[in-house]
């Protein structure tokens, strides 16, 4: 945020009468430059001429404005904001930068950011404006125009980023995430943001569960003197908020963070003691943290398989984000176990000749990790879903996020659009696995996929890993073609089955 780069000769330009308030533009933008607010109208009474706002739709008693703010200077005109675009006068339109610079876009920018956040007023936090109205967490990263990764992080910052812990494997994700000495990472006004660290690209599970065993420790001596401080004369206002903490000990939701934070408050007028000083010492685990593995396919599927295996397995309290893009897509496009059949890339220059490893089926069979497949153009609120439902299991859980790549060759422009036509294809299942329906004896595994509603043929003809074949081997090319799809027809068929359990 501090570079300001201004790189993309044009943006979008919102055109308030026109929008929907859907808020999906700021859901798909793969660099946080475009986002969503309710806004109190008394707030807006200094506001810049060029700043303008609509009655927002949501159903709230305080007269919310709504407002749609573009960052010119860190978009870097993708175009996914304005194709995502439902309205058929469409709400978001192409301007140069420097049209908007002449519209006093930055200065607005100025304005938006210091207003209050996070209004969500009518909105839950389940929905995509819910969602939306939170700030990201994650912003301006280096990543590629269009990226499909960097929408899937930038949503997990909006629902958990205030105490995220995240382990990032070397790759794509490493790259943008880690561009010191700057980074997309960001805080909140009250200094709140994910931590974030790099270790190897083998080991990136074991390096989180590393992080999740330190944060169980230090919870474990934070309770022990928490318990120890409650014998001893302490202020019936510091005891309450101590039980209260204790009474909601596994919990994180915003109850909890707010008794965490009276008590922080309490502590600071509290006498000292060795005690008390280790309270204080340890009080940013009160709440417990949220532990996030992020890496992509060649990390989970290939060289890191073994440590995800491992941490997956010992059912610990940790979650995982695979950004599935079926290719090593940071060191040139190379074959990775996630890269499916005729599928042409590095290594496998005539078409993969073996299927996609099923991880997710591996992950289910454990019957004790929460599994899920996604796919945000396709099906945003059930990434949404997935992502709180994971989280908010206690035991481990994996995310399979489909993430279209510029290794696949098509226009990235649509990166949305290839989400779903991947899904609508039948290309890319999505499920849920919840292990925490059982106890209700209701089957774990939710199959979200609907029976093909378009031709695989045509999806796989759009993107250049797919047609080069066709090209450069025709000999094979309609065999591997016709293997690839009954493959995936096959897969559907199980999961179907599976389903219906």
């Amino acid at each position: 945020k501090l570079e300001k780069r201004g790189v993309s000769p044009v943006g979008p330009k919102w055109i308030p009468e026109n929008c929907i308030q859907c808020a999906m533009c700021s859901l798909i933008c793969p660099h946080s430059a475009i986002r969503a607010k309710q806004i109190e109208p008394d707030k807006l009474k200094d506001a810049p001429a060029a700043f303008s706002t609509v009655q927002s739709r949501t159903k709230n008693d305080r007269e919310l404005q709504f407002k749609i703010q573009i960052y010119t200077e860190d978009c870097v005109g993708c175009g996914n904001c304005i194709n995502i675009c439902p309205t058929k006068d469409k709400a978001l339109v192409f301007e140069t930068i420097e049209e908007a610079r002449e519209t006093d876009e930055n200065e607005n920018v100025e304005f938006f950011e210091n207003l209050p956040d996070n209004i969500l007023d009518g909105a839950p936090i389940t929905t995509i404006k819910g969602t939306q109205f939170k700030t990201p967490l994650f912003e301006f990263s280096g990543a590629c125009a269009g990226c499909g990764e960097t929408p899937y992080v930038k949503l997990a910052t909006q629902l958990f980023g205030e105490r995220m812990m995240i382990a990032n494997a070397t790759g794509c994700s490493s790259i943008y995430g880690g561009t010191f000495p700057t980074t997309p990472y960001t805080k909140t006004k009250e200094g709140k943001g994910p931590v974030w660290a790099n270790s190897l690209f083998e080991d990136n599970a074991e390096y989180g569960y590393g992080m999740r065993l330190a944060v169980d420790a230090n919870r474990k001596q934070l309770k022990s003197n928490i318990e120890k401080l409650l014998e001893k004369e302490i202020s019936n206002d510091l005891k309450d908020a101590l039980n209260k903490n204790l009474s909601i000990w596994e919990a994180s939701d915003e109850e909890a963070q707010d008794a965490a934070k009276k008590t922080k408050e309490l502590l600071k007028s509290a006498p000292q003691n060795p005690v008390v000083k280790k309270i204080i010492e340890l009080q940013d685990y009160i709440v417990d943290r949220s532990i996030w593995c992020i890496g992509g396919d060649g990390w989970a599927y290939d060289i890191g398989y073994g440590g995800l295996d491992h941490v997956l397995a010992s059912n610990k309290n940790i979650n995982i984000l695979v950004l599935d893009t079926e290719v090593y897509s940071n060191t040139g496009g190379q074959a990775s176990k996630a890269t499916p059949l005729a599928s042409v890339a590095k290594f496998a220059a005539s078409g993969k000749k073996t299927g996609k490893k099923d991880l997710g089926l591996m992950c289910m069979s454990y019957g004790y990790i929460y599994v899920a497949s996604i796919a945000l153009g396709a099906n945003p609120v059930q990434s949404i879903k997935a992502l709180l439902e994971a989280e908010a299991y206690n035991g481990p859980s994996l995310i399979i996020a489909y993430t279209p790549c510029i290794a696949h060759g098509f226009d990235m422009s649509k990166t949305y659009l290839e989400e779903k036509n991947a899904v609508l294809s039948g290309y890319w299942p999505i499920y849920r696995y919840n292990p925490q329906i059982v106890k209700e004896g209701k089957n774990p595994f939710i199959y979200e996929t609907k029976d093909p509603k378009s031709d695989m043929m045509d999806f796989l003809m759009n993107e250049v890993r797919y047609n080069t074949l066709k090209r450069q081997f025709p000999e094979i090319a309609d065999d591997l073609y016709k293997q690839a799809i009954q493959f995936k027809k096959d897969k559907h068929e199980y999961y179907k089955k599976l389903g219906q359990l």
